[in-house]
């Protein structure tokens, strides 16, 4: 079942942000990047190992290196459930 944005934050996911260097598959010495961009939950980051897991397997462009930032954009504390709305003219 996928869940919605909102209901992996408060899930406690976390937007985790990473930048991949990778190797050119027929070019050794020319690093690209790839930037990837997943909600993951820290410290484990399981989808961000799974995703580096797949690379490593069925892509040709050998990894070079990883840099990653996890941040929770909901913290708990921040968001509390409304029951009804006042409007005010």
């Amino acid at each position: 079942m996928n869940q919605s944005e909102m209901e992996l934050m408060l899930n406690g996911h976390g937007l985790t942000t990473a930048t991949i260097f990778y190797h050119m598959p027929d070019y050794h010495s020319v690093l690209q990047t790839f930037l990837w961009q997943e909600y993951d939950i820290a410290p484990d980051l399981p989808k961000l190992h799974g995703f580096l897991k797949f690379w490593e397997d069925e892509l040709e462009g050998p990894i070079h290196s990883v840099q990653y930032a996890h941040q929770h954009l909901i913290k708990p504390g921040e968001w509390k459930r409304v029951d009804g709305v006042f409007r005010l003219h």
